[in-house]
């Protein structure tokens, strides 16, 4: 299953494991963070666009630590 959400005036397409770098967040390390503006969803031929946000859908993230 995948995603596109939007943060910061960008739009992000995620799945779950992916590891994304989102700017304009202001979070710590080990924060998790809700994005709730969520445009589409989808899993191969069953996709769900919002008209403009898919309602009740909401994108779950760590933000994990930052290796050098």
């Amino acid at each position: 299953m995948y995603a596109v959400f939007r943060t910061g005036g960008k739009q992000y397409r995620a799945t779950k494991g992916d590891r994304i770098k989102v700017e304009r967040l202001e979070a710590e390390e080990g924060d998790s963070i809700e994005f709730d503006e969520v445009l589409l969803v989808g899993e191969g031929s069953d996709v769900k666009v919002g008209s403009p946000l898919v309602s009740g859908s909401k994108i779950e993230a760590d933000f994990p630590a930052i290796n050098g």
